[in-house]
């Protein structure tokens, strides 16, 4: 069994703690650890093998630094061009998995579910499994605890002899509240988990039968598949022509062998702020907190403070999430319009839509402190060994001063060491370069001066990491 992990998407109910440039996936929401994390986490204890990670161009090297950091050895991390929806992602999975000859049997997740009762998780895994050799496309259906308008459902037909699965009867979209409350009191309903299980050759096979325009297209665009470091790059003009189709409607809603496992392991998507609080624990008043908060006669809330110290005073069923250049205020049940909040900051083409004010890269992080028309301060760090790409920049020079570890920097033709509180100026137009020899982070003060103060101001000469553009 190979786990393909969905690694994509941007989370936008989730702002402003996820961002497109650092979606919920990646966050720690409900653990000490990334929801990417725990979804490899809660693996330990079932045989697999290696898994593959899907991918946009842009969370590459977050996938690679949160994999190195947890100690996942994986088989590849592939990267999407551009997104396509499900059904493309999980067909470069398959092409990648069994190119090889290989015909393993595939274990499809997305990168941003919580699941609580392990135990309850790995039994469903192991029934999906019997199923999947038995050549059916298995999904996992969770078991309703309410009468839930924000997932689709899956109608279980005649039970599968000697299995504990269900033939899968229809899918069906998102229904409203009393179609969805019929649906429960049937008992014949299961929400639509969006977790699979099949043999890779089966899901080519009924995508070739359903959909071959998208089989052709990502056969074509992976057969140049190219190594860059940890990832694999595939055609992206050939890929770029594919249709954007999910998995539901290209294959398991067509075809005649889809089964589905019911699910009873307190599974939520995290959808939005509302699914969080309800499946956090909570204090007397029902309220869940994290961060520093003060709460007086406040009940059936959520609270996340980052940086600064929150009061709430006389209100019930709020949000409230606090972060470095941003503070959202919802009531619970209106947390579905953050996205139209979203959609605005983009449509206005703010920062706040993709970046957070620490950025990170694939050498460490800067956080933006101050900025003004001609100037902005950032607070550096890169890792032990980790260096930055040597470039120049057209309308800026900067400042620099180490605060801890060590910095190795060139400047033009003079390549010198900097310890805590020695500094250095780089001109406008210097080809410099920032590395940390050390064995310990690097931290310096960046203060940057010119008539153009933007990330996109870098022209490169090289990079360890292969960026052709700023990021």
């Amino acid at each position: 069994m190979k786990p393909i992990v969905m690694a994509g998407g941007t989370g936008s109910r989730l702002w402003p703690k996820s961002r497109a440039a650092f979606p919920k996936q990646f966050l720690t929401l409900t653990s000490t650890h990334s929801m990417l994390q725990d979804t490899l986490a809660r693996l330990t204890g079932i045989e697999h093998e290696a898994p593959v990670f899907v991918c946009n161009d842009a969370h590459r090297f977050i996938v690679a630094e949160q994999l190195l950091q947890a100690g996942i050895r994986h088989d590849g991390i592939l990267l999407e061009p551009v997104g396509r929806n499900t059904a493309p992602a999980i067909a470069l999975a398959a092409l990648h998995a069994t190119q090889n000859g290989e015909d393993p049997i595939l274990l499809v997740l997305a990168a941003d579910h919580l699941i609580e009762n392990i135990e309850a998780f790995h039994t469903a895994i192991q029934h999906a499994e019997s199923l999947a050799k038995q050549d059916k496309l298995v999904t996992f259906g969770i078991v309703p605890t309410c009468a839930h308008i924000g997932y689709g459902y899956i109608r279980q037909g005649d039970a599968i002899k000697d299995s504990h699965g269900f033939n899968v009867a229809e899918f069906v979209e998102k229904p409203d509240l009393s179609t969805a409350e019929k649906y429960i009191s049937s008992g014949a309903y299961l929400w639509n988990s969006g977790m699979f299980m099949f043999k890779a050759s089966r899901y080519l096979q009924e995508l070739e039968k359903h959909a071959p325009d998208i089989l052709t297209i990502c056969r074509q665009a992976i057969a140049s598949e190219s190594l860059d470091l940890d990832f694999v790059r595939v055609d992206s003009d050939i890929f770029s022509g594919c249709p954007s189709d999910s998995i539901d409607y290209a294959v398991m809603e067509k075809t005649s062998d889809a089964a589905v496992i019911p699910l009873n392991a307190g599974w939520s998507d995290v959808g939005s702020w509302s699914s969080l609080w309800e499946v956090q624990p909570k204090d007397a008043n029902g309220n869940v907190v994290r961060g520093d908060a003060i709460l007086e006669n406040v009940h059936n809330s959520y609270v996340n403070a980052e940086q600064r110290l929150i009061a709430l005073v006389g209100i019930d069923d709020v949000v409230v999430v606090e972060t470095k250049d941003a503070i959202l205020v919802a009531h619970k049940d209106k947390v579905q319009d953050i996205k139209k909040v979203v959609d605005t900051l983009k449509t206005q083409q703010r920062p706040e839509f993709e970046f957070h004010r620490e950025v990170f890269r694939p050498w460490g992080s800067y956080d933006s402190l101050d900025q003004g028309s001609r100037f902005q301060v950032k607070r550096i760090c890169v890792k032990p060994g980790e260096k930055l790409s040597v470039q120049m920049h057209h309308h800026r020079a900067e400042h620099w001063i180490v605060v801890a570890g060590t910095a190795q920097v060139t400047c033009d033709d003079e390549t010198f060491l900097l310890t805590e509180n020695e500094s250095t100026y780089i001109p406008i137009g210097a080809v410099h370069s920032l590395e940390n020899p050390g064995k310990i982070p690097l931290e310096l003060i960046e203060v940057q001066s010119g008539s153009y103060v933007g990330e996109d101001d870098i022209v490169r000469f090289s990079d360890r990491y292969g960026r052709t553009k700023q990021s």
